[in-house]
């Protein structure tokens, strides 16, 4: 079995639909899917830095064959391939150029009510989390690795703007690993649920691509 490491989104969980779908098309390949809880130290109290040290500690206890990365997940992956020997990526509709975009929108407090899809309720978070992830330059330069970008077209949450000028830019930079791809779903939404098997097959490929 080559292990996976999954890294669920903002508000998610390590049981969400995309990641249950995901383990039940490649377990049967021969692929073990690991997701560790990323929600840490709590939902209220999110710290980037501490998801990207839970990321570092389960790639060394791993050594997966592939880091895959949802959203806010996505970021996490980046930022510990930085420190980390990795596997090649896969980011899923990843919050790539974000940057103010984590605070433009939000409502005054110190507090804010988010719709947690793991837990299934609304959740607090606070302010800080979005202040810290508005300095995060995680997709700043392109990975050491080789790095898969799965985008939906119809992506609500992350603008596909957003995502593609960041890949331009990586492309420029001429530093790109042999290897990478950029996979654009015309029909995708940032669940990105309905095309699960396509992300499995990008998955499996990319998972053949020689380590960095």
């Amino acid at each position: 079995m080559r292990n996976v490491l999954y890294l669920h989104g903002f508000a998610s969980s390590p049981h969400g639909r995309k990641v249950e779908a995901l383990r039940a098309i490649l377990e049967p390949r021969g692929f073990r899917v690991t997701a560790p809880d990323l929600n840490i130290p709590s939902f209220e109290r999110l710290d980037f830095r501490a998801m990207s040290r839970i990321c570092l500690w389960e790639m060394k206890k791993h050594l997966p064959a592939i880091v895959v990365g949802s959203s806010l997940g996505a970021l996490v992956a980046l930022e510990a391939g930085r420190i980390a020997l990795a596997a090649p990526l896969v980011l899923i509709a990843p919050a790539l150029g974000f940057g103010n975009r984590w605070t433009e929108k939000l409502p005054p407090g110190e507090t804010i009510p988010f719709f947690h899809h793991g837990e299934g309720k609304e959740l607090l978070i606070h302010r800080r989390f979005f202040e810290a992830m508005a300095g995060v330059d995680a997709d700043r330069d392109p990975p050491a690795m080789p790095v898969t970008v799965i985008m939906g077209r119809r992506d609500e949450s992350v603008p596909f703007s957003l995502v593609s000028d960041v890949w331009t830019r990586w492309e420029k930079s001429g530093r790109l690993a042999e290897g990478s791809r950029f996979v654009e779903i015309p029909e995708g939404d940032h669940g990105l649920t309905a095309f699960v098997d396509r992300i499995a097959e990008e998955i499996v490929s990319a998972a053949a691509l020689p380590r960095r």
